[in-house]
């Protein structure tokens, strides 16, 4: 995400949290680098359980000051509708 990003912020979160369009969340940790803010630890693990593939874009709403809407399309422009169960499962101590 662009540096610019971080001026919808007072201070930039540590982590967000992470919900999808079925109401499941998980937690990453979020860093400067390079002068943008990127998602660290979690966003690997949210990306294989939610099957993001390239080609596919995501988009992120602020919600709240430290949670962002996660909507995924695929490379046919359709949103992706995720399942839950492997996702509560793996998340299940970061929630």
């Amino acid at each position: 995400m662009p540096l610019d990003f971080t001026k919808h912020f007072v201070a930039v979160p540590t982590e967000f949290k992470l919900k999808n369009n079925i109401g499941c969340s998980s937690r990453v940790i979020v860093k400067l680098m390079n002068y943008k803010v990127t998602l660290g630890q979690g966003w690997a693990t949210y990306v294989v359980l939610h099957e993001i593939n390239i080609g596919y874009m995501v988009t992120f709403k602020l919600l709240t000051p430290d949670t962002l809407k996660v909507i995924i399309f695929d490379d046919d422009g359709i949103e992706v509708v995720n399942k839950g169960g492997k996702h509560d499962e793996a998340f299940a101590a970061t929630d």
